[in-house]
């Protein structure tokens, strides 16, 4: 994930503080080198770090904070401030209109990126906050490009206009945009053809669109994992063709996560969007705040609940609640949790939203359920009778031995998940009478529901 480093090396520093109770001037001072160290490290423009340690080191050694009860943490709150301020402190929304006219926004950005992919994650945002989208193949010079926007057109249930690679990308865009105001389409979204590096036979192409259609949204679309050399790609969209707002792709990838922190600050456009994963819904909107408390390992719960809330059916969830409160859950239930799990981006989705879990600890977590642990579990369970799956105490050895011969795997697994199981069921009769809302081994207190299959 996306500033795991990062992450882990601030964390680190700020324990230091902690430990240290009162601090000195040279205290704040060797903390701020090494988050200086730690910035540079996770590719961050070292102008952008240059500015934002001075202000951190002028606001954390005045007389308020180093007279303060808590120093510390007075000290790791200006990091959080200034680390939001430095990705925009607000939340920049797609600025599209309602008029009578269709919204053009033209998606631009370097071969690789991520851009068709993210026309079409966009065209399903914006479908279930009720626009009506219309994705337009502009990219004539890839046929994957087409073929690929129209698969996941369908996917997202939007409709594709293409004229195929034959026709100038300008006038497919006119006529895309004439077609929209006749099927009562109101958003356009323009997929642009990218290179491998920015050259002048692009800039022009993406000219004569902005020349022959009116854009409403220039969208740039960058890959995080090119750290530094986002920025110069930013600034030089932004002087020759001029951008609106960028949205940030492969987040969830191994990224040093340099390019969300200097993106806005040295273009002053600002991130609307962050690309969390390949599936269509992986698509964020990016809040600055959130960003800045997930950077330094304070979790980011807001963002959780919103998943939770989009992706977990509600009934099912109370019919959960209950069962949970009786410990009468089968393993039916269990396999809704996985797939509740699935939707939430996995174990390790969930758990980088949480207050304090560690990269370390992240790690451990998602070793003890990697994926291949989950598909065999999977197996398993689909491999019992319905009745089986409703009344686990039916589970007698042969049984297990025909659920094990039917999953592929050796009856040791069948009985290890069987006994977890089983234990789990003797600790909800434990913590019968908790109530709602509180945290018990299989649920998270006020996430909508979601109960977590560990």
């Amino acid at each position: 994930m996306a500033f795991e480093s990062l992450t882990e090396k601030l964390q680190n520093v700020f324990k230091n503080l902690r430990g240290k109770g009162r601090l000195s001037e040279e205290d704040v001072k060797t903390a701020l080198k090494e988050v200086k160290m730690a910035l540079l490290e996770a590719d961050v423009n070292f102008k952008v770090v240059r500015g934002f340690i001075k202000t951190v080191q002028e606001k954390a050694i005045g007389q308020d904070v180093m007279n303060g009860l808590n120093p510390a943490q007075m000290v790791i709150k200006i990091v959080n401030d200034e680390l939001t301020q430095l990705m925009g402190s607000e939340t920049v929304p797609l600025a599209i209109g309602s008029g009578n006219t269709p919204a053009v926004i033209m998606m631009m950005g370097l071969q690789g990126a991520g851009k068709t992919t993210t026309a079409a994650k966009l065209a399903g945002k914006l479908k279930s906050s009720g626009r009506r989208p219309l994705l337009v193949a502009c990219d004539v010079y890839r046929p994957a490009a087409i073929k690929q926007l129209q698969v996941n057109g369908e996917k997202q249930g939007v409709e594709v206009f293409s004229l195929g690679s034959d026709e100038k990308p300008e006038n497919i865009a006119a006529r895309a945009v004439e077609y929209a105001g006749e099927k009562g389409y109101n958003v356009v979204i323009l997929d642009t053809a990218g290179r491998l590096h920015i050259d002048q036979d692009m800039m022009e192409e993406l000219q004569k669109i902005r020349n022959t259609v009116e854009v409403d949204q220039t969208i740039l679309v960058v890959d995080a994992m090119t750290g530094q050399d986002a920025v110069n790609v930013a600034k030089t969209f932004d002087e020759q063709i001029g951008i609106d707002g960028v949205i940030l792709t492969k987040m969830d990838g191994d990224t040093r996560g340099g390019a969300a922190l200097s993106v806005r600050a040295t273009t002053g456009k600002p991130i609307l969007y962050v690309g969390m994963g390949e599936k269509l819904s992986d698509l964020e909107q990016f809040y600055p705040d959130r960003m800045a408390s997930r950077i330094l390992g304070m979790g980011d719960v807001m963002s959780l609940i919103e998943k939770a809330q989009e992706n977990i059916d509600e009934e099912k969830a109370r019919e959960m609640e209950k069962k949970l409160r009786k410990a009468s859950f089968g393993f039916d239930d269990y396999l809704d949790s996985m797939n509740q799990m699935k939707k939430m981006g996995g174990l390790s989705g969930v758990l980088g939203m949480l207050p304090g879990v560690g990269a370390g600890q992240m790690a451990q977590l998602e070793d003890a359920m990697d994926e291949k642990l989950m598909a065999r579990t999977e197996a398993i369970i689909l491999s019992m009778t319905p009745q089986e799956r409703s009344n686990p105490d039916l589970l007698n050895p042969s049984r297990k031995m025909r659920i094990a011969k039917g999953a592929g795997v050796d009856i040791s697994e069948v009985n290890k998940l069987v006994k977890q199981f089983e234990q789990g069921r003797k600790m909800m009769k434990q913590f019968k009478g908790m109530g709602a809302g509180k945290k018990g081994r299989f649920g998270l207190g006020g996430l909508g529901g979601l109960k977590l299959p560990f």
